[in-house]
């Protein structure tokens, strides 16, 4: 993967992008614009959005200090990527990235009980992931009601920046 002097001004413009969205809804529980701009970004400028996903986790970890969720945030984040990137290349109607969104909110607990396994067991990681059903379904709901209202005038507004066709459905951006 080559990166020109065009690929890292805009990694370091959606990284900026996703981390004053992050900060800006911090204070709402579970409701967050995160999942919603990597899929996006992934959708339309392709598989060099891992890169976006690894350099916020490090900037997360300067600002909150190193914990076990930085070990969930280093599969997570690049996980949803390149699930969304292949949907993309799929070219699923924007609607589907809807329920993507959805999805990953209500299972992120889960995905993120793995570390659990390794630190605590399966019961650790188990219990752990039930405490938190009730902030994955408001994750879930969040997610999908932002990606309802957001999704399609965001991705039309970034293929424009970057000069990809919007066609209503997704395209490849990563040449």
């Amino acid at each position: 993967m080559r990166f020109t002097v065009k690929d890292i001004a805009t990694i370091g413009v959606m990284t900026a992008l996703i981390e004053a969205a992050k900060w800006a809804l911090q204070g709402v529980a579970n409701v967050e614009l995160v999942t919603l701009l990597f899929v996006i970004f992934a959708v339309t400028y392709g598989l060099k959005t891992c890169i976006v996903s690894l350099i916020f986790t490090g900037i997360e970890t300067l600002i909150w200090g190193p914990h076990i969720w930085v070990i969930m945030y280093l599969y997570i984040w690049p996980l949803l990527i390149v699930i969304a990137y292949f949907m993309g290349k799929k070219e699923f109607p924007d609607f589907t990235f809807v329920f993507l969104s959805g999805f990953y909110g209500l299972f992120f607990g889960m995905i993120c009980a793995v570390p659990y396994l390794f630190f605590g067991g399966l019961q650790v990681a188990v219990s752990w992931w039930i405490a938190g059903i009730p902030f994955d379904i408001l994750h879930c709901v969040s997610n999908i009601i932002l990606a309802l209202v957001l999704f399609k005038p965001l991705r039309r507004a970034l293929t424009r920046i970057i000069g990809t066709p919007y066609k209503g459905g997704c395209t490849d951006a990563d040449n």
